[in-house]
């Protein structure tokens, strides 16, 4: 079952402020923004699109078709029932794993904060190549290494149990850690090294155009504490395009 069709850890989801307030809510967003294509008449493949957030703000600007996927019915359900554009918008409830999209389906394919859920980044890639345009683009973001290179992703703490700084440990351990997020305990990542992601990419033909390590910025209203998200990395962003084979 996808922890995010638990009711508890799903209401919390929809109780962060980048859910209720929309994309420019979310930490990453001013420099997700704009690793992002022109949209316009484009075909894009949303992936992890959760409440559908980056499906809409696509689909605002100007693009022609929309698909999110998410492994979440919780999710698929609430990002359907929000959709200001049904006529271009289609939300699947689906495993970014298992998508199997023809050829040349999509000119664009975005995923924000999903990719480190999946077991294999490399057959990701794969799969995004198979239904991506030539010259077409790739944008997404991730747990940042630093943020999951350890077998119990967790602040270390001192004896009176303040927090010191977050631990990395066994880096080069590619494979499944286990986090805590709002609150829940046993949520399972993957880590691999930032090597891993950019040359994964290399191997399948993607030029790598930008990659960004956002830091956070300081605002009245956010889900994190400021002063300890500046303590280490907690995203990747990445705009890669497919090159012509």
């Amino acid at each position: 079952m996808n922890k995010y069709n638990e009711p508890e850890l799903f209401e919390k989801y929809m109780g962060l402020h980048r859910s209720k307030s929309g994309v420019e809510a979310s930490d990453e967003w001013t420099v997700y923004k704009t690793f992002l294509p022109n949209f316009e008449g484009k075909r894009v493949l949303d992936l992890g699109c959760g409440p559908g957030l980056h499906s809409e703000y696509a689909a605002a600007n100007g693009a022609s078709k929309v698909v999110g996927v998410d492994l979440s019915s919780r999710m698929v359900e609430q990002a359907a029932s929000n959709s200001k554009f049904p006529n271009v918008v289609q939300y699947e409830t689906n495993s970014i794993s298992d998508i199997d999209y023809p050829a040349n389906s999509f000119d664009s394919v975005i995923s924000a904060m999903a990719f480190h859920y999946l077991p294999s980044f490399d057959d990701t890639v794969k799969r995004v190549k198979n239904c991506l345009v030539d010259e077409g683009s790739f944008v997404f973001s991730m747990a940042n290494p630093i943020y999951t290179g350890c077998s119990d992703a967790d602040w270390y703490h001192d004896n009176d149990g303040n927090i010191l700084h977050w631990r990395v440990d066994r880096y080069f351990d590619e494979g499944r850690v286990v986090a805590d997020f709002l609150g829940e305990s046993n949520i399972y990542m993957y880590h691999r090294k930032l090597s891993t992601v950019i040359n994964t990419l290399l191997d399948h033909g993607f030029k790598i155009i930008r990659v960004a390590e956002p830091e956070p910025e300081k605002r009245e209203i956010t889900d994190f504490s400021y002063e300890l998200e500046v303590q280490r990395p907690r995203f990747l962003v990445i705009s890669a395009q497919k090159m012509k084979q």
